[in-house]
């Protein structure tokens, strides 16, 4: 089951079953999501990418998550889910999921899509009514390295503020460290928010934007590059928690706005 939304030259494709991912988005007919089902763009919610050794503690109590992702788990748990679809226009529509075993806590996710002839706005809140806890929310959009219309391949430019500096283990080492030069798989701090550029040289250019700080950008794939906003860094459960509480949800949003270049 999928639900579409279209605006203009703009179509959406939402795959509620398959943890609520953008399964296509297409702008004049040109598909901009590299395709399959692990692919398109999903939400990483409770947690955003890696947790070490899927443990993380919350006061004295240490949990334990399925470690999806040897030796950590990997994602959060809604790209995985089916969420239930709770309303849908002809350009917005909104999914929730409910929060419960294996994460320790009892939450709601909601997830809004709101598209217009040239941009792509999403939200997504976590709440509670019941105990406390620490979360994450954020996305991972698989962006085609090529369109596939006989051009270049895209280009990724951003100014940071910092780069967390990554460990063996692909975590963050607690220390920022001056940006440099891909190929990426890490995590970058930009204190005014998020702000990514994607350009297909002659097609289309498309800003990555988000009133948060964090973002993590991946280029090691021949096929994608993502550039994925997130509420707090990777292992950000343990190293800089955000407590969703009954009367401070986490909210957390990003727009992508697009110009055609031919």
């Amino acid at each position: 089951m999928s639900t579409q939304l279209s605006a203009g030259g703009a179509e959406l494709t939402i795959d509620q079953e398959n943890g609520c991912r953008i399964g296509s988005l297409r702008i004049d007919g040109t598909e901009l999501l590299r395709q399959g089902p692990k692919y398109g763009s999903f939400p990483m919610v409770p947690w955003c990418g890696r947790t070490r050794n899927g443990q993380f503690q919350d006061g004295a109590t240490l949990h334990q998550l399925p470690v999806n992702h040897p030796p950590h788990a990997m994602h959060g748990f809604g790209r995985d889910a089916a969420w239930r679809r709770a309303r849908a226009t002809a350009t917005e529509a909104v999914f929730t999921f409910e929060l419960d075993d294996p994460w320790p806590y009892r939450g709601t996710v909601t997830q809004v899509f709101e598209l217009g002839e040239n941009a792509l706005t999403l939200t997504m809140g976590v709440e509670t009514y019941e105990d406390s806890f620490p979360a994450q929310a954020g996305w991972h959009p698989w962006f085609r390295r090529n369109l596939g219309l006989g051009g270049e391949d895209v280009r990724i430019d951003f100014q940071a503020g910092w780069q967390e500096e990554r460990g063996e283990d692909h975590l963050p080492t607690g220390k920022r460290i001056d940006p440099r030069p891909g190929p990426w798989d890490d995590c970058f701090g930009m204190p005014d928010g998020v702000d990514v550029r994607l350009t297909w040289p002659g097609a289309l250019e498309v800003d990555v934007t988000s009133r948060s700080e964090w973002v993590v950008v991946y280029d090691e794939e021949p096929q994608a590059v993502c550039v994925e906003p997130q509420s707090g860094p990777p292992n950000g459960l343990n190293t800089l928690p955000r407590l969703v509480t009954p009367v401070n949800p986490l909210e957390i949003s990003t727009t992508w706005t697009w110009r055609r270049l031919g």
